[in-house]
């Protein structure tokens, strides 16, 4: 007789049910797993007979062979561990109640029969909900928030002799993990440590922000060293709404496929990679690919400082992930895609020298220099870029002003995706939207094309940087609370488009 366990197997994010079929028959001692299994799977053969020794279970002189099915898919990790061994006890008569094919078992086993927790525990769950599994054995992990898995039994378990007696219906296990009275929001849990009341000035350029992070817009700053890129990408954060449950979830899942911890309580995600990281450190990859910086930042922020350092191959591979929100890799083995769907904010100095167009500094840079630096940047990665955004210097000793703090800045924000969100009657702000759903239910009038076209013909803008503006304009009317988009929306979102230092190019001497 074939005993048949369910488990959960993943493809990247992508989980897929595992069939674990265990036959025990007289034979030379050994176990054999089949299947297409990994390295990592081959050597459960220990952990299980070590397991088995648990329960006066003894092997010797027989064969145990295991088959993972479908057998065309690749297994990796030690994700089956538990499923083999209750399965070969259910063989050997030690359970003897039928376990359900609804039930799953997706744990690693420790030698003394421990039920320990491995990478990718939280999509496997996640997955064997979305399946149609109704219960999953898991030990306790307080990085898993089985509070927000709803629609699925999970027990709680801490040895394979607890899940054996709780299978016989003779132990009460704990299905859930309890709340505490007052959870802290997962986005103000932890005061973030710059606000925009602390920047000073810059008025142009917070704007510019707040548009971004309502409409989930890329957004470019150019200015001269020390004057606030960096301090104002990182101050970005602080004004974004809260992540939604889901979003939680699929954040929680890359880090731990990642082999990253991050905690519940951290606000959204904020990557910020050196510009001497490789490729596959960015966009993931290696033998069994992994998630890489931009899935890191999914749902966050993605921010390259000096992104004309990075290298000309990496920049161009985020082409795919700006315009879809999702990263494909393709292996000998195996095609993994990723969701990557962030906002990326750069920067990078206007010339080598870093002063073209600086109030208090000279450029030294030749034409030249200037040209082939700025191509560093591709068109393809430049027309997938919504705002330019050009920075100054500002004095410190500039009379004090009131200023708005990142609280204030945010609930205007969470008001203009909530247009959005009952506009297209789905978590999807304007940045992201198809451009026929975006087109469809707020078209420009006449006047707005006509204008629109006129001034692409002078910048030489292609249609995706039209198709921008438009994006723009309409989330600029929505901070307003425009139901249309107005003249005043198109006329700000053609200007965010255009670079602030161009202007000034014929008029600074320069050497050659």
């Amino acid at each position: 007789m074939t005993v048949k366990v369910s488990s959960i197997g993943l493809k990247g994010l992508e989980g897929y049910r595992v069939q674990v079929e265990v036959k025990i028959k007289s034979g030379t001692e050994s176990m054999v797993i089949v299947g297409l299994p990994d390295a990592s799977v081959k050597e459960s053969r220990e952990r299980v007979i070590a397991a088995l020794s648990h329960f006066a279970v003894d092997v010797t002189n027989q064969k145990v062979v295991v088959n993972l099915s479908p057998s065309e898919q690749k297994k990796n990790g030690p994700l089956f561990d538990l499923a083999m061994d209750i399965a070969a006890l259910k063989e050997q008569k030690v359970i003897k109640t039928e376990i359900p094919l609804e039930t799953a078992f997706i744990w690693e086993l420790s030698l003394d029969g421990m039920v320990v927790t491995a990478e990718g525990i939280l999509p496997a769950v996640i997955s064997a909900k979305g399946l149609g599994l109704k219960k999953v054995y898991l030990p306790y992990d307080p990085e898993i928030p089985i509070h927000m898995l709803e629609g699925i039994e999970c027990v709680v378990v801490q040895h394979i002799e607890e899940v054996v007696r709780h299978l016989e219906g003779q132990e009460s296990l704990f299905t859930h993990i309890p709340l505490p009275h007052h959870l802290p929001s997962p986005h103000l849990s932890e005061s973030p440590q710059k606000d925009f009341c602390h920047v000073i000035g810059h008025e142009q350029a917070k704007r510019a922000l707040e548009i971004a992070a309502a409409g989930e817009h890329n957004l470019l700053m150019s200015g001269p060293p020390g004057c606030g890129k960096s301090l104002l990408a990182e101050t970005f954060p602080s004004i974004l709404p809260p992540l939604t449950t889901q979003s939680q979830l699929d954040v929680l899942s890359l880090y731990q496929l990642a082999g990253e911890k991050r905690s519940l309580a951290q606000a959204v995600p904020f990557r910020h990679p050196h510009h001497s990281a490789s490729s596959v450190a960015i966009i993931g990859g290696g033998s069994s690919p992994r998630p890489g910086e931009i899935s890191l930042a999914h749902r966050g922020v993605l921010f390259l400082d000096e992104i004309a350092e990075f290298s000309k191959k990496t920049l161009d591979m985020l082409r795919q992930p700006l315009e879809t929100g999702q990263v494909t890799i393709s292996r000998a083995h195996s095609t993994v895609t990723y969701p990557s769907s962030f906002i990326l904010i750069a920067a990078m100095n206007p010339c080598p020298c870093g002063y073209f167009g600086a109030n208090h500094h000279y450029c030294t840079c030749s034409q030249k220099q200037l040209q082939t630096y700025r191509n560093r940047l591709s068109g393809p990665v430049y027309d997938r870029i919504d705002i330019l955004l050009s920075l100054q210097s500002i004095n410190l000793d500039q009379p004090a002003k009131a200023v708005e703090t990142s609280e204030e800045i945010r609930q205007r924000l969470q008001k203009a995706r909530a247009l959005q969100y009952h506009r297209y009657q789905q978590e999807v702000s304007n940045a992201k939207v198809p451009f026929e759903v975006l087109h469809q239910l707020s078209p420009l009038t006449t006047e707005h094309q006509v204008m629109l076209t006129k001034v692409a013909a002078k910048q030489n803008w292609s249609n995706r940087v039209q198709i921008k503006i438009i994006r723009l304009a309409r989330t600029i009317s929505d901070l307003a609370g425009e139901e249309r988009i107005t003249d005043t929306a198109i006329w700000e979102a053609m200007t965010l488009r255009r670079w602030g230092f161009h202007q000034k190019q014929q008029t600074i001497a320069r050497e050659t």
